[in-house]
């Protein structure tokens, strides 16, 4: 299988909509073809850069529990995307609210291992993976149209909505609310996603990954990465119970919880295990791991 081709696989295994969400409501003019070139300009931004240094900011509040709690999609995804950056001898940095960080701090004692922050060096890039950004009246929603601006961190919020010049920026979001979404144009935004019209984000970031779950698109970020350098992943980066493990610590010690059930369960986006893992499984299959 040639470099294009599995990369076209790896965008394929992410790109459904098992939350039928409306990602792709409207053939040929959706959220999944409003940027469909912006996945593989990604991973060959980062795969061609030696010794890259990378911030993610990431964490969506659920407003609809008490307590608002952050939920498990975006957390998952970012310390995945730690695990594989070091890897590939890159440097990191997550940014997040409190409860998220807690989670993090949780995984790597599990994992082993410590942050490879970005100290004083030039940072390359910028991810910002699930997280609210700016709508039309200047307000963060959920999917449901709430306002959740209160909930999160202004200054993380700021950064994450903030160019940083000389530094590339990538969106990963699964709603239309998340910043990135601005590249998106608002009339397709509308016509397949309910509440479009009020909760799309009009942030835009220089290249945007739109995938069913937004852990999903760090899992093809990394693979396409990897495919593009030519190096197999880690023993156990893709293991399925190993990301198993890692989100139940994640929720018991954040704590997180299931951002479309609410529950504080080892689920995300109220997709049965199964299912969530999937798009994980077809991708190990291309490294035949």
């Amino acid at each position: 299988m040639t470099t294009e081709a599995k990369l076209a696989a790896i965008l394929a295994a992410v790109q459904v909509d098992p939350g039928n969400r409306g990602l792709a409501a409207v053939p040929g003019d959706n959220l999944f073809t409003a940027t469909a070139e912006d996945y593989a300009a990604a991973c060959r931004s980062i795969a061609g850069c030696a010794g890259f240094r990378v911030s993610i900011v990431t964490g969506f509040c659920i407003p609809s529990v008490s307590p608002p709690t952050f939920e498990t999609d975006g957390p998952l995804g970012a310390y995945f995307l730690e695990r594989a950056f070091e890897a590939l001898s890159g440097f990191i940095e997550i940014i997040a609210d409190e409860p998220v960080m807690r989670a993090l701090t949780a995984a790597r004692k599990l994992v082993g291992h410590r942050e490879r922050t970005l100290l004083d060096v030039p940072q390359t890039h910028k991810i910002i993976i699930e997280r609210p950004g700016r709508a039309a009246d200047g307000k963060r929603y959920s999917m449901r149209g709430i306002d959740v601006d209160a909930l999160h961190n202004p200054r993380h919020s700021h950064y994450a909505e903030t160019p940083t010049p000389g530094v590339l920026s990538i969106g990963i979001g699964d709603g239309g609310n998340e910043v990135g979404m601005g590249k998106i144009p608002h009339d397709t935004v509308v016509a397949n996603i309910p509440n479009g019209d009020l909760v799309h984000c009009r942030v835009p970031t220089d290249r945007l990954i739109v995938a069913g779950v937004s852990n999903w698109g760090a899992y093809a970020l990394a693979a396409g990465i990897f495919v593009l350098r030519g190096v197999r992943p880690p023993a156990g980066l893709f293991d399925p119970d190993r990301e198993r493990t890692i989100l139940d610590v994640m929720v018991r010690d954040g704590p997180l919880i299931d951002g479309v059930t609410g529950k504080r369960t080892a689920t995300v986006d109220g997709l049965t295990w199964g299912q969530y893992i999937e798009p994980l499984e077809r991708i190990a299959e291309l490294f035949a791991i």
